[in-house]
């Protein structure tokens, strides 16, 4: 567990396993949690960086609203503070959105990993995961919690495995953004389009996606990939939002051959 400093604030993030570095970026308002089905098929072969947003978790509270471009900084601090050059990245919802703002400008990333992501803000709907939070006091409720979870996943998960919803209602409960980070990170989406310059993120690309996700369209995945030069759209049937939780097994397998081809290409002669 380390901190390091962006703009004035402090990040907090943890690193594990010995090689070529995945930094993971988070949805907004979600801690490190959503990332504990991927980082245990990838810590040991990889370094896995994990990270809190400003104002989620450990990191530092935010007062105000954030910018897309404040978060590509933040994530730029992150890889500069565990001394990595080059890095493989990993972005959820809004991770996805500033894992592809920092792509474009950043000559760091060798692969690129998309989960529930869009090409532009209006095919996010994140009402669905804010609005049982926002309804409630702060902090917020553990139904409210429970509600917000379960929009992320889809019906038969949820029927087929209560034990995992109610180990992620703790997880949230503990690690999760307050009310004004949750905000603040929203905010960062606003006006973000990227669909005319998609074609200057060149690296290679999965870009999974469930298909009974209420928060991205899967259709606005399909987008996605399509305005990628070297995307490859990776449909995940029946999952929801959390489709690297719901999938875990499928993800990993298709992220670590992704990976291994990558760094079998980066050794070769």
């Amino acid at each position: 567990m380390a901190t390091t400093s962006s703009r004035g604030r402090e990040l907090f993030y943890t690193t594990d396993g010995d090689g070529p570095a995945v930094v993971f970026v988070a949805e907004a308002g979600l801690g490190g949690w959503c990332w504990g089905w991927q980082h245990a098929a990838l810590a040991g072969p990889f370094e896995t960086v994990v990270w809190d947003l400003p104002g989620t978790g450990r990191s530092a509270p935010v007062d105000g609203p954030l910018s897309l471009s404040e978060l590509v900084t933040d994530f730029e601090a992150i890889c500069g503070a565990t001394q990595n050059r080059t890095v493989h990245v990993v972005g959820l919802g809004l991770g996805g959105a500033v894992a592809l703002g920092a792509a474009r400008q950043s000559t760091r990333i060798e692969t690129l990993a998309l989960i529930g992501t869009a090409s532009h803000a209006d095919a996010f709907d994140l009402d669905a995961l804010f609005d049982p939070l926002e309804s409630t006091d702060e902090p917020p409720s553990r139904d409210g919690v429970r509600a917000s979870t379960e929009a992320a996943l889809s019906p038969a998960f949820r029927a087929a495995h209560p034990d995992v919803i109610d180990g992620i209602v703790d997880w949230r409960l503990e690690g999760d953004a307050d009310r004004p980070g949750r905000r603040a990170q929203r905010a960062a989406l606003e006006g973000f389009d990227a669909r005319d310059w998609l074609v200057e993120v060149t690296q290679p690309t999965l870009v999974f996606h469930g298909t009974a996700d209420r928060v991205v369209d899967v259709a606005a995945g399909r987008e996605l990939a399509r305005g990628l030069p070297r995307g490859t759209v990776v449909p995940l049937e029946g999952a929801g939002h959390l489709a690297n939780v719901e999938h875990s097994r499928a993800v990993n397998d298709r992220l670590l051959g992704a990976l291994e081809a990558a760094t079998d290409q980066l050794d070769e002669p």
